[in-house]
């Protein structure tokens, strides 16, 4: 048997998989050029949607030291930067203050290229009042399931892009009860779990009058449980620094601060140097707090414990704690402890105040039976408006007020 030269040999069984691949393979065929990569590329993805005047940041490619812009349709340039030596480049802008949706364009010298749409909408903040486990509310939960108070709320409370309401209670298996206090509520952490995987909760405020009712223990195991229900806590701490800390949430290229404060303190409450407790409300902490949240948030809340029970009207001292968060540069301020709800202001164009908030999941009955959920849109600027959704509680259970309802 004859012997092919190698090259030969491999020419032929090349040949009999198809002359095209022996073509392409044949010594001396030029190989074919690689595809060519896009002189201009964005490598990043627009977000989903963006607040008006929130943070978008992109990355791509454009060549070396190559001024680029990013531009809507109408020909709005939004930003502009010089790539790098290897070609990168990397582009900060606030979305526009108008909502709406904006085609969007990445330019370069000679070179435009359409890099998606981008979704401008206000941010959506749901507050509510009082939430409590206990009286009625824990053995109910034991029986029927720690998700039974939040059924006919929670697909809308989960929508909203932050949650917030006012813990009103202890979670935790530790502790006496407060020797002389009149109500004193106390539930386990599987109460808490749905309001954060279920009702979707981001922030809950413990600066009230029964957060500490089992002392200092069952605090911090409120805390904990808070926690590990996926959910931030303001107003108390292991000491008054932690207390007075802002919770920071990001969402729609803003950063939303939120602070709470109690104005209602029993003997014991309040957080001390190096003791757990609550942070007491106060003018020139408030304004402190704010003006150093400022500095790390776009939009900044106060949650206050405070006004007379069953009094919807603010007093001078309400008034005079709210002024405070407003004017070291808060945009909204959340009341509860009345038990009904109070009115909306609007003290300027881009703030908001709720002097109670009401019940939410508390036993009511009668005014207090009645409530919300207030909504707020936000945007980098504050507030752009709100709306309230009618809630009447049944026992202690919210549900929406449907059009048509008696």
């Amino acid at each position: 048997m004859r012997r092919l030269p190698l090259t030969a040999l491999a020419l032929a069984l090349l040949a009999g998989f198809g002359g095209a691949a022996a073509l392409a393979l044949r010594p001396g065929a030029a190989a074919a050029p690689p595809p060519r990569r896009p002189l201009l590329r964005l490598d990043s993805t627009l977000p989903a949607w963006v607040a008006p005047g929130g943070a978008v940041s992109l990355t791509g490619f454009a060549g070396a030291r190559k001024p680029v812009q990013v531009a809507t349709a109408a020909g709005e340039v939004l930003t502009a930067a010089m790539s790098g030596p290897r070609g990168r480049f990397r582009l900060r802008f606030r979305a526009p203050g108008r909502a709406g949706r904006y085609d969007l364009r990445l330019l370069a010298p000679g070179v435009s290229t359409p890099i998606g749409r981008l979704l401008v909408r206000p941010l959506t903040l749901d507050a509510v009042g009082d939430i409590t486990f206990g009286e009625q509310v824990g053995p109910t939960i034991a029986a029927r399931g720690p998700a039974y108070p939040w059924t006919g709320v929670a697909p809308t409370l989960r929508r909203a892009d932050v949650t917030v309401g006012n813990l009103e209670t202890a979670v935790s298996a530790r502790g006496t009860a407060e020797a002389g206090k009149r109500y004193v509520f106390r539930g386990t952490p599987a109460s808490l779990r749905p309001v954060g995987a279920l009702a979707g909760f981001d922030v809950l405020t413990l600066a009230n009058n029964h957060s500490g009712d089992y002392g200092p223990a069952a605090l911090l195991d409120t805390l904990a449980a808070t926690r590990a229900a996926g959910i931030a806590s303001v107003g108390a701490g292991s000491d008054e620094t932690a207390a007075r800390r802002p919770a920071i949430l990001r969402a729609g290229g803003l950063h939303v601060a939120v602070l709470g404060y109690s104005d209602v303190n029993p003997l014991g409450f309040p957080a001390g140097a190096g003791t757990p407790g609550t942070a007491r409300a106060g003018p020139a902490a408030i304004a402190a707090d704010v003006r150093a949240a400022r500095r790390r948030a776009d939009v900044v809340v106060c949650f206050l414990h405070w006004g007379v029970e069953m009094r919807v009207d603010p007093d001078a001292r309400q008034r005079a704690l709210a002024d405070a968060c407003l004017g070291a540069g808060g945009d909204v301020v959340l009341g509860a402890h009345p038990h009904v709800l109070g009115a909306v202001e609007r003290p300027g164009p881009r703030t908001l105040v709720a002097w109670t908030l009401g019940n939410f999941v508390f036993p009511s009955s009668g005014v207090a039976a009645d409530t919300a959920i207030l909504q707020v849109r936000l945007g980098a600027d504050g507030v752009r408006g709100y709306r309230l959704l009618p809630v009447r509680i049944d026992g202690f259970r919210p549900e929406l007020v449907r059009a048509g309802t008696p």
